[in-house]
């Protein structure tokens, strides 16, 4: 159940900013936010086990993001992983409109995913659940966690609110926005939404920071990127209770095209 808020060309200061939880099996591997040895110019965590990633960057000014779409259905069979997406972008020259061309004709072998890429000149999303297809996004603040881009999910509209608050400000900073994404508040529900979990479970999926002994929130990462190229990228790992265990902060500037 990860969360994500982008604002897109909506700050004087930024072009972009992102704030976002990844949460995952605590039990599943994973390396910190670093720069990856196979492929040296693309920065961010990465899945040891599948070999992808969630939220990554490249010295380009390329970037991309994805999550996972709840749904009951599960995965097709031999389906080829979603963390690979990000990477594969980050990694090319393709322009973000034609690399989701590209990949309509498959689209279809992999689980349900939103992915979200970018460069200095646009922003795109897909999903491939439903008929919508690929399209650019306009500037603007946008959220998204496992369903589709700006679902009012009650932990999706409370960040986004507090996202849009503290862009407000002229230099927003990186405390305030990992303070956002701290909120482990669950969603006040009458009733839990059955969607085949334990209660207690969904309960605990409805606050935007998870706190669960089998899964939850693994690491929060804030990025900040300046009009002009400069690129600030902040990470944050959690143990099961929640405990900040490692934090690491880089930064570059994109390479001039």
């Amino acid at each position: 159940m990860c969360l994500l808020v982008v604002a897109w060309r909506s700050h004087p200061r930024y072009r972009l900013v992102v704030a976002g939880n990844r949460d995952e099996f605590h039990e599943r591997p994973a390396a910190p936010l670093g720069w990856w040895s196979d492929a040296p110019d693309v920065l961010g965590g990465r899945d040891l086990r599948a070999g992808g990633t969630w939220l990554a960057f490249a010295r380009s000014g390329r970037f991309g993001l994805v999550t996972n779409f709840r749904d009951a259905n599960g995965a097709p069979t031999g389906a080829p992983s979603r963390g690979e997406l990000v990477p594969a972008f980050l990694r090319g020259t393709q322009p973000a409109a034609g690399f989701l061309s590209g990949l309509l004709p498959g689209i279809g072998a992999y689980a349900g995913f939103n992915l979200l890429l970018g460069d200095a000149r646009g922003l795109h999303y897909c999903c491939n659940v439903g008929d919508e297809g690929p399209r650019e996004l306009p500037p603007g603040i946008y959220g998204l966690s496992n369903h589709r881009l700006d679902e009012p999910w009650p932990k999706l509209v409370r960040t986004r609110e507090r996202f849009a608050a503290a862009l407000a400000q002229p230099d927003p900073s990186p405390t305030g926005l990992f303070d956002l994404l701290a909120d482990g508040t669950p969603s006040a529900y009458e009733s839990p939404p059955d969607r085949g979990l334990p209660p207690e479970l969904e309960r605990a999926l409805s606050a935007p920071f998870v706190r669960h002994e089998r899964y939850g929130t693994r690491c929060s990462t804030v990025a900040l990127v300046e009009h002009g190229g400069l690129t600030s990228v902040h990470e944050r790992r959690f143990d099961p209770s929640g405990m900040q265990t490692g934090a690491t902060r880089i930064e570059f500037t994109e390479a001039a095209a």
